[in-house]
């Protein structure tokens, strides 16, 4: 899942990495939060097209570095709701997803948000949950893969 978290390249670069040298494939999923649009309807839609923009522009340049750089075309999949909601409901959707990349945050208020939110629940999901720790590079990613 891509996120704006710094950790959040690594995941990235290794889940990369892995579908290269598996000849699988990589799915980049964004989840715009739900709940962010309560205001008015004029508001909302607009609060809504604006997330959307951010979504598609972030989205944009994670792609385009997993082409830069590791020479395969990610799949993107924007959706609105609940994080791990979202990632388990699409990893039940499309079966060849094999395995979920998260990466630790090194900040002392713990290892980030979503791998703190999904850490607990790793039962709930049908495949295996890679946590990557914090004080791993590209070069020691590019040595793991």
């Amino acid at each position: 899942m891509i996120d704006d978290t710094p950790e959040c390249s690594r995941a990235v670069h290794y889940a990369g990495r892995r579908a290269k040298n598996s000849n699988g494939g990589l799915v980049l999923l964004y989840v715009i939060p739900d709940g962010d649009f309560q205001q008015w309807l004029g508001v909302e839609e607009i609060m809504r097209a604006e997330a959307r923009d951010e979504a598609e522009a972030i989205m944009a340049k994670s792609a385009q570095t997993v082409r830069e750089t590791i020479g395969i075309e990610p799949e993107i999949v924007i959706r609105e709701g609940a994080a791990a909601s979202q990632i388990h409901t699409l990893i039940e959707e499309d079966r060849d997803i094999a395995i979920l990349v998260l990466a630790a945050g090194s900040a002392k208020e713990g290892p980030g948000p979503l791998v703190s939110m999904i850490a607990g629940r790793t039962a709930a999901f049908p495949i295996p949950v890679t946590v990557l720790p914090d004080n791993l590079g590209d070069e020691e990613i590019d040595a793991l893969c």
